[in-house]
């Protein structure tokens, strides 16, 4: 008895379109025609479709099929390397299901890093890009410390994201003023903020970059200047205390 191609698909659940490019990539040999020109299928072609549907549903890419398919081989290191992906897998799937979790039980929206989602009806849309680019930027341990840091929120950090972009200088002043003890206190508590793409996976040179270009692009131009004065002070404040142990050595 010999199957058409369509009978042939019928027989194993598949399609034409797959038997035909299984014939392409040679998994599956090609049959003699009859004489009207059609494929004549016997049971060698429907126990070997069945052998490769078989092995395609446990997950096995189609290019592995050829090195495991036949019956007189030994698959033993085959099955192992499936099951060791099959179990990255399961794994990631679970980890995907827990931060769906936590994205559900903080009504997060889902593009936010698991990371961030019990802050996320508190970040603006801005700080929500902005942590998103973090994300791909910082070390899982720079990402936690992170967390930890904008965990603290105060009246300083809400003013300054409502920093309309017109701000007098005076505002910008004053605002620069006030952000500057939180940012000392923080650098104090948290060393890793001094340099917190040092131990980027993306390396050193190109987070940094990132990092200026979405600063730029998300701030608006007030916020920036808050920025600009910031570093100022910051730079001042470093040099005074420099010039203070300076002083204790030279006396000492």
């Amino acid at each position: 008895m010999a199957w058409s191609t369509r009978q042939l698909a019928d027989l194993t659940g598949t399609t034409v379109k797959a038997i035909r490019h299984y014939h392409e990539i040679g998994l599956l040999d090609v049959p003699e025609r009859a004489a009207n020109g059609y494929k004549q299928y016997k049971v060698s072609h429907l126990l070997r479709l069945l052998q490769i549907k078989r092995l395609r549903d446990l997950g096995v890419p189609l290019s592995q099929v050829a090195a495991i398919g036949r019956a007189d081989e030994e698959p033993d290191e085959a099955i192992r390397v499936l099951d060791a992906e099959l179990e990255a897998t399961i794994e990631r799937l679970n980890r995907l299901r827990a931060e769906l979790a936590v994205i559900l039980r903080h009504r997060a929206p889902m593009h936010v890093p698991p990371e961030f989602a019990p802050l996320s009806q508190d970040l603006s849309d801005t700080n929500q890009s902005l942590f998103m680019v973090f994300s791909t930027l910082f070390s899982e341990e720079g990402m936690e410390e992170f967390r930890q840091i904008i965990t603290v929120r105060d009246d300083a950090g809400d003013e300054f994201d409502a920093l309309p972009p017109d701000a007098d200088d005076a505002t910008v002043d004053r605002l620069a003023e006030r952000i500057l003890p939180l940012v000392r206190r923080m650098r104090e508590e948290h060393p890793w903020s001094n340099d917190p793409v040092a131990d980027s996976p993306r390396g050193t040179e190109l987070a940094e970059s990132t990092m200026a270009h979405a600063l730029v692009e998300l701030y608006n131009p007030a916020q920036l200047r808050v920025l600009r004065r910031l570093n100022i002070l910051l730079e001042q404040a470093t040099d005074t205390n420099d010039d203070s142990r300076a002083g204790v050595d030279e006396e000492g």
